[in-house]
């Protein structure tokens, strides 16, 4: 994988990682808050890294595979 590809692949991640966190940071962290740090962060990514890896990456891919096919 060359060092532009890591970069784009990078960044697609982090497109989908940081919104993600942040709604879920907004919706529950205040019901976390209670929760000891090693357990909130056990329940971000028992939730985060499926969807990341299931739904937020491949639907990222199929944005950008999308907006390729309208410039070709």
């Amino acid at each position: 994988m060359t060092t532009k590809a890591k970069l784009i692949a990078s960044l697609k991640i982090w497109l989908v990682i940081y919104p993600s966190i942040t709604l879920f940071l907004y919706l529950f962290g205040q019901s976390l808050a209670v929760l000891p740090l090693y357990q909130r962060t056990l329940w971000l990514t028992v939730v985060l890294v499926p969807w990341i890896v299931f739904a937020g990456l491949p639907l990222i891919n199929f944005i950008i595979s999308l907006t390729a096919t309208k410039n070709k």
